[in-house]
């Protein structure tokens, strides 16, 4: 090859060393993913593009960047339903049950419509999401129409990124052979696919909270939350007071949400999925776990606006789980 591909530009712009190099601007970064999501790029520019922006950290023009790049890719069904929560899931749970999607199904059985995307099995070890789902009876959608139709009549749907983007999953799946997460793992949960009014999402790092919030508010978002969640998932750790990024109306804001529990909590054992059938209908009366699930709720109602303040809000979720349906779990053949 005697010219220069077009890709080569954005590689040297990051990779041109200590004093030349410099972060892509909001336009170059999306520029340089779309090319990336049209199949234009070679696969070494490819790695060493991610490599390259997670050496150093994506800044939130960055991170904003590649969303948006993504964002145009989505191709909704015709006239697609309004969805009110947009909720990532892209740890998997190692340590506790994944209690929060109790949370979101608590939401969705009370009239909010939660669309709920991951990623999974790319570490072992872990308990994902559809697992939770399939102990739980509900259906893990493999299109988009599938999904729309779910969150009509249930006000829930998951999809994992496989189906959703098989472009971009097959990017998070180069983990495997470069030995490291690649930027995808955080830029994946800002797509918002379905429009959401309000975006809920998790960090497993504190300094990473700060460029979610900044790149949605380039997005041009209006409401969402971002907090390190236990295992890096949306889900409060009740032992811990923990602070949530957020945009009102488009605005940051950061509030300090206090610790639900007194003292430590110990790993749970085998991680027993049908203890979260038990726990919906009541059978099984855990305290701490329904404090996980509550102060879940809490602050995705506070993103929505649904509650006026921390207090509000914390009020608010333990009526509405303790009020849930219990019969019939939403979405659930």
């Amino acid at each position: 090859m005697t010219q220069e591909h077009p890709f080569a530009s954005y590689v040297r712009i990051l990779g041109k060393g200590p004093r030349l190099s410099r972060p892509l601007t909001l336009d170059e970064a999306r520029d340089a993913f779309r090319m990336v999501l049209a199949g234009e790029v070679e696969p070494v520019q490819l790695g060493a593009f991610l490599c390259l922006l997670r050496v150093k950290t994506e800044t939130p023009e960055e991170a904003a960047g590649l969303a948006a790049a993504i964002r145009e890719t989505i191709a909704l069904p015709a006239d697609p339903p309004r969805v009110d929560l947009d909720w990532s899931s892209y740890a998997g749970k190692s340590r506790q049950l994944p209690y929060y999607v109790l949370a979101a199904l608590a939401l969705a059985g009370h009239g909010i419509r939660v669309f709920m995307h991951g990623s999974e099995h790319h570490t072992a070890g872990r308990v994902w999401t559809s697992e939770a789902l399939a102990a739980l009876g509900v259906p893990v959608c493999t299109s988009l129409e599938q999904a729309a139709d779910r969150l009509a009549a249930d006000n829930f749907a998951y999809m994992t990124l496989e189906h959703l983007s098989p472009p971009l999953h097959r990017i998070m799946e180069l983990r495997h052979l470069l030995g490291l997460r690649s930027p995808i793992h955080t830029i994946a949960r800002l797509i918002n696919p379905f429009h959401a009014g309000a975006a809920i999402n998790s960090v497993s790092h504190p300094n990473y909270a700060p460029v979610h919030q900044a790149a949605a508010r380039l997005l041009g978002d209006r409401l969402m939350a971002v907090f390190k969640g236990e295992g890096g998932e949306v889900e409060r750790r009740p032992e811990k007071a923990c602070e949530v990024l957020s945009l009102v109306d488009g605005e940051p804001v950061a509030e300090d949400w206090p610790a639900l529990i007194g003292g430590t909590r110990a790993h749970e054992d085998g991680l027993d999925l049908s203890r979260l059938k038990g726990l919906w209908r009541g059978e099984d009366t855990d305290e701490i776990a329904g404090a996980v699930i509550a102060g879940t709720m809490a602050i995705a109602l506070r993103v929505l606006g649904r509650a006026a303040s921390v207090d509000e809000a914390e009020g608010m979720a333990q009526v509405l789980w303790r009020e849930r349906g219990r019969v019939k779990i939403p979405g659930a053949a």
